[in-house]
This record gives C-alpha cells, sequence and structure tokens, in this order.
C-alpha cells in the first residue's frame, strides 16, 4: 500500500551546495542552495529566484563558486540557508569560515569545504519553467586531506544531503556499489 503526500520537493538526497558570491564592497557571501546540479558535463544550474542577494551578486560580478558542504561544517552550511544577505551584510563573517580568491573566476572560495567549482555565469532563466542561474565551472578544486591515489574519495569529504521531507541533513559517506558495473550482471539473464 502507498500513501498520498502533499508536497513537491520530494526528491532525496539533495544536495546542500554553498553558493559563494562577492558583494559590492568585496566581502563574501554565502547562501545554501538545495536546488542545483549539473545541467550538462560542465555546466551549473542553480534555481534561485533573483530576490536573493547571491543573485545580484551572481549578475554583478559574473562570476561564483559552489561548494559541497561536509558534516564537520553542517550548522555554517544551515546558518547561510536560514539568514539572507539581504538581511545580514555580515553573515560570513559570522560563520568562523574563512575564504581565499578563486583562481579563475571573480568569486571566493570557501577554504573550510573541500570541494569547489568555480563558475563563470552564463545566463539567467525565469519565467514559468527557467531554471535560474547557469554558470560554466571554469575550475575545480579538492582539498588533498580528501583525495587517495590522485582522485576523490567522497566517504572522506562527509558530504551531507538535504531531507525534504523531515528537514534534516544526512553524511553522504558509504559506498554501495561500483556504477557501470554492477548491474551488467542482469544484462544477459
Amino acid at each position: 500500500m502507498r500513501t498520498k503526500l502533499n508536497m513537491t520537493e520530494g526528491i532525496f538526497p539533495m544536495p546542500v551546495l554553498m553558493v559563494a558570491t562577492y558583494n559590492e564592497d568585496g566581502s563574501v557571501n554565502v547562501m545554501n542552495a538545495a536546488w542545483g546540479t549539473m545541467q550538462e558535463r560542465g555546466n551549473v544550474v542553480l534555481n534561485l529566484t533573483e530576490s536573493h542577494k547571491t543573485v545580484k551578486n551572481i549578475k554583478a560580478r559574473g562570476a561564483f563558486t559552489v561548494s559541497i558542504a561536509d558534516a564537520a561544517h553542517m550548522v555554517q552550511a544551515d546558518f547561510f540557508g536560514i539568514e539572507s544577505g539581504n538581511d545580514t551584510t555580515d553573515k560570513f563573517s559570522r560563520s568562523g569560515l574563512t575564504a581565499s580568491k578563486a583562481e579563475t573566476v571573480d568569486a571566493p572560495v570557501i577554504n573550510e569545504f573541500p570541494i569547489c567549482l568555480e563558475c563563470e555565469f552564463i545566463e539567467y532563466q525565469d519565467g514559468k519553467y527557467g531554471c535560474g542561474v547557469i554558470g560554466k565551472v571554469t575550475n575545480v578544486t579538492v582539498d588533498e586531506s580528501v583525495m587517495i591515489n590522485g582522485k576523490v574519495d567522497i566517504s572522506l569529504v562527509n558530504a551531507i544531503a538535504f531531507d525534504p521531507y523531515t528537514h534534516g541533513y544526512y553524511k553522504v559517506t558509504e559506498r554501495v556499489g561500483e556504477a557501470f558495473k554492477d548491474g551488467l550482471k542482469l544484462k544477459n539473464k
């Protein structure tokens, strides 16, 4: 038996993405965005409304970064989703985190988050089915602490995912299979 739910955002897991920009005065602004993904290889899409301070900054600077939030900084990540940059100009400094300038775009890298995508702003799509901010990934940097043999080990990243059913955060840490390999067991049945 199945139960009907009255919700529309039922895909789990949803990423917990930290979108960072510079404000007009050069200070750092970060927001928590669960509505984001890769549009195609090399392009990021963030479903953000134009009322967000982050979107205004992206349009003004032509750049942003996207970091994968981790369990060690869940409190800060949640704060970046609770507090609006339109209302609180010093929200990044309240977090206790640090930032450095991205290598390829005019945006900050939040040093404590282990994976960061540097993005060049391509366009903003609005309208009934518009997807919001689209950016081209120009560089990806990873903290060496989450690398093994030259590759990212997601179990070391301790990425968190958002649960839209209960509004919880969950760690994404355990590998359960091999993509493009395990399903081959059923191919010749």
